[in-house]
């Protein structure tokens, strides 16, 4: 007759013994011996160290690990106040501006030297007659209008052949762009058609992409928007 141990059928796993000893705070109290004979190896020197010497590396590596964070959160903080300064001052110059011919134009250079965007353009429909000899106003494609309406935020990612990108000073470098569509300031919603589309553009595949945040970007249309919607 066989006796089977119940132990060989249910052997004690690792999780077992962490669980243990994480719910037996007293049980290194009771067998202090064994935190002086625990030995691991260095990840950074490969060699045998105690556990309390393994402990303080621990420590400090997340001491370091944090440092780094608060470092990524300051470093952040500054980019955020001095980009939030770019976007006060241009919009004091968009609120301050007289000259509604010249409007367009200085959008697309203010874009583009205050936030370092390669290349800048847009296209408006709708203005008004006086306004109709810019060359923003040149005509574009029902098919640019319909996909401009059809934003409800700004489009990010690679130029796979879009219209908006013809429309700018040197096409053949774009790799990525951002496609900002422009509404009247009651409609930022997206509830009614734009009158126009803002492109942003750059050569680095990587600068504008599916992935990115839109925010941003969508307050610089909606600041556009305002000023440009006195050329309707």
């Amino acid at each position: 007759m066989n006796i089977q141990n119940p132990a060989m059928n249910n052997p004690i796993t690792e999780d077992d013994i962490a669980h243990y000893l994480s719910n037996t705070p007293d049980f290194f109290l009771r067998h202090a011996e064994l935190l002086a004979a625990v030995q691991f190896t260095s990840p950074h020197s490969n060699r045998t160290v105690g556990l309390q010497e393994r402990q303080a590396e621990m420590l400090r590596e997340k001491i370091k690990a944090l440092e780094h964070r608060i470092m990524d959160m300051i470093r952040h903080g500054s980019e955020n106040v001095m980009l939030s300064d770019k976007v006060l001052r241009w919009a004091r110059s968009l609120l301050t501006a007289t000259d509604l011919h010249a409007l367009p134009a200085a959008i697309e250079h203010d874009i583009q030297s205050q936030f370092s965007v390669p290349q800048v353009g847009m296209r408006l429909w709708g203005v008004a007659p006086e306004f109709s000899g810019l060359t923003v106003a040149t005509e574009v494609s029902d098919d640019a209008r319909v996909f401009a309406s059809s934003l409800m935020e700004p489009f990010c990612g690679l130029n796979t052949g879009f219209e908006a990108v013809s429309w700018l000073q040197d096409p053949a470098t774009v790799s990525s762009l951002a496609l900002i569509p422009l509404r009247g300031a009651a409609a930022a919603d997206g509830t009614q058609p734009a009158f126009g589309m803002l492109v942003l553009a750059s050569p680095d595949a990587h600068r504008f992409h599916s992935g990115m945040g839109t925010d941003f970007l969508a307050r610089l249309g909606e600041l556009a928007s305002a000023a440009l919607s006195r050329l309707k």
